[in-house]
């Protein structure tokens, strides 16, 4: 072989090596359907939103500091997500999103921890999300036992890169801290919030972040699944188990998720949503019942870290497919991942929670 066909050979090796590493930092788009990854489009939809939003809803920024949110489809759900994302003024968000039943389906039984990534950054509309430092100091200060790192974990999960366009919307320069919560025994949530609640403490007081300002929590969820499709139709089939269903997320919401947040009241909201397979309680089928619990759980002890704060949860908006249907916006690459009836139908809110 010539010395002139050797170095060619290196070139090809080394641009290909290249390549291999830089596509694996940057984590790929899992929902090019639901979600919107066009910033012109992007920009368009925000608007079509405002504008819509007859009410004008007043700024409920002040002392903000974390919030539950919608991640289905923007064409269903865009008017739910409107008006948390409005208030939502940070540098940084941690993130606390859903092991959906296709990441278990792909990698077996995930139970007992947190999963974390090691992607240099995530996609945006408007351009690559940078990660925050908050990641890796998890990584080096929580046990090992804890969590595991996985791309492909994050990879296949949308309940995350689903609230990126529109946290990119209202600031360009986004950071987050990607974490999915993984099904876990109430205890077991206590002993890893207690440990990350205090490295997320340390982080804020060593880099001096204000809580709503310089970083903020956010709960990735989506409330009842209903039907057939997802083998839950306790009340039937038609426009009064519709009524039925939505009117227990209400009630499950107003009961453990609003006023003051207590320890009881996170206890409260497991027992309404975590299913008892040995008791056979029926429950509605929130795919975030996970990470609700885990995120409150940390939310409050870094508010109590933060000088005894108490935090308040406030609903800004319950919704569900039936009842809001597609959204009229035209000239768009987004479309919708799934259908609805009274046999297929998905509920969602989003809340926000408030430092006093």
């Amino acid at each position: 072989m010539s010395p002139q066909i050797k170095f060619l050979l290196l070139i090809i090796i080394f641009h290909s090596s290249f390549y291999t590493l830089h596509s694996q930092s940057l984590r790929p788009i899992r929902d090019d359907i639901g979600f919107c990854w066009n910033a012109k489009e992007m920009d368009q939809f925000v608007n079509y939103l405002s504008q819509e939003d007859h009410c004008k809803t007043a700024d409920n920024s002040k002392n903000l500091f974390a919030a539950i949110s919608v991640h289905d489809d923007y064409l269903y759900a865009g008017k739910v997500y409107y008006p948390l994302y409005k208030n939502i003024k940070t540098k940084e968000v941690v993130i606390f999103g859903v092991t959906h039943g296709t990441v278990r389906k792909e990698m077996g039984s995930l139970s007992n921890i947190i999963i974390l990534d090691e992607f240099d950054k995530w996609r945006g509309p408007y351009n690559n999300v940078d990660i925050s430092p908050l990641r890796e100091t998890i990584k080096s200060k929580l046990s090992k036992e804890d969590f595991i790192v996985s791309n492909k974990a994050h990879g296949l999960e949308h309940s995350i890169e689903a609230l990126i366009p529109f946290l990119q919307y209202y600031n360009r320069d986004i950071k987050i801290t990607p974490i999915m919560i993984t099904q876990m025994p109430y205890e077991k949530m206590e002993a890893i919030t207690d440990h990350l609640s205090k490295i997320i403490l340390d982080y804020m007081k060593e880099n001096n972040l204000k809580p709503g300002k310089d970083i903020f929590f956010l709960i990735s969820n989506d409330a009842n699944h209903y039907g057939e499709d997802f083998n839950n139709s306790p009340y039937g089939l038609d426009a009064a188990a519709h009524k039925t269903a939505t009117e227990n997320d209400m009630k499950i919401i107003l009961r453990d998720l609003v006023s003051e947040i207590t320890n009881g009241k996170i206890k409260n909201a497991a027992n309404d949503l975590w299913p008892d397979t040995e008791n056979k309680k029926a429950v509605p089928l929130w795919c975030g019942r996970y990470p609700i619990v885990f995120g409150l759980q940390t939310i409050l002890k870094v508010a109590n870290g933060l000088g005894n704060h108490k935090v308040y949860g406030t609903l800004f908006k319950y919704s569900d497919t039936f009842t809001e249907k597609v959204l009229p916006v035209k000239n768009t690459s987004m479309g919708l991942t799934a259908v609805f009836s009274y046999k297929h139908w998905c509920a969602w809110f989003t809340e926000g929670f408030y430092l006093r």
